[in-house]
Order: structure tokens, then sequence, then C-alpha cells
């Protein structure tokens, strides 16, 4: 099967979303470079591929790990029920931690996600984000540092999945409505 006719039309190419991991890179960088203990933490699975470019374009020392937290399950809309899969594996007191995520749509996970991580004492929470969504916001959360804006529709690539599939596409994609049934 080809992947790509599932796809209505391409939002963002292979070389606009490397320009832009650049881009994030070189701020976080700069913002960063008089702090030390810097944790990188992917929420897996979407951001993984966003993850690994952008800890290559960051140019200081820093830890990464991943989390894995979900509240959507097979579906294309979030349940609003967030649950942690895996979680990181050490303690992240004094630590400057951004969390690398691949969209922020309603915001459940991640409003979840920083209440839990600000009780673990970290030095610092910033939220660093491929995609922003901010028409389907529910909870009061906003990026620190964003890629692009993106429109209400579901994307897939890049990471990005419906039902575990499309997460290797090298570009953004709208996800056609009748395939997602």
């Amino acid at each position: 099967m080809d992947m790509s006719q599932n796809i209505e039309r391409v939002l963002y190419t292979e070389e606009e979303l490397k320009d832009c991991v650049n881009r994030l890179g070189a701020q976080i960088t700069k913002d960063y470079a008089d702090k030390d203990k810097i944790l990188l933490v992917s929420v897996l699975r979407g951001s993984y591929i966003f993850m690994a470019d952008l800890s290559r374009a960051i140019q200081l020392p820093c830890l990464i790990d991943f989390m894995s937290v979900s509240s959507y399950g097979a579906g294309t809309t979030s349940s609003g029920q967030v649950e942690i899969k895996k979680d990181i594996s050490f303690s992240i007191d004094g630590y400057h931690v951004i969390i690398v995520e691949d969209i922020l749509d309603s915001g459940n996970t991640l409003y979840y996600l920083m209440d839990v991580l600000k009780a673990r004492k970290a030095a610092s929470i910033r939220i660093c984000t491929l995609l922003d969504k901010p028409e389907r916001r529910v909870k009061p959360i906003t990026a620190d540092y964003y890629g692009f804006l993106v429109p209400d529709a579901f994307v897939v690539g890049y990471g990005l999945d419906y039902n575990q599939q499309y997460r290797n596409l090298p570009y953004i994609g709208i996800l056609k409505e009748e395939a997602c049934s």
C-alpha cells in the first residue's frame, strides 16, 4: 500500500521540517547557553523523530529521556483521560527540563505532564512542540517553542500517526477522512 494515497495534502515538506528544527535548536541553544543540567524529555511515540533531529540541532550538552503519556488510544480525538505508560528513569530535581512533543492540541496531556514534572522539583520546565493546534485547546497551556501552527485537521507523518501508521512519512500531511475509518 502506498501511504501517500491517504494524504489529502502535504502541509510541511521534509525540507521545511529540517529548517524548522534547526531554527528551534538554535533558539534553545541561545536561551540555555548559561544553563547546565539540561534534560530533553521526549513524549513518545509521536515525538521520537522530532526529538532525534532537535537534539542534534541543540549545540549544548544535554541529557535525553523519554515518557510515554497518552490521552488518545486508537482514536483521532483526545479522550481527556491521561495515563503515564513509561516514566523518566531518574530524578529531575534541579534540571532544566524541555518537554519535546509532536503536537499540542487539546492540551490535556501536556497540562497533566506539567503538573507531574513541577512536583518533581525541576529547576525549570518548558515545552517545545513541533506543531501547535490552538483551535483545539481545552486546557490553559501554551508552548514556549513551536515549529508550525496547524489547522484543525488530523495530521500524520514525521512521527505523528493514525492507529500506529504513517509515522515514517518524511513530511507532515493531512490524513484523508476516509482513511480514518
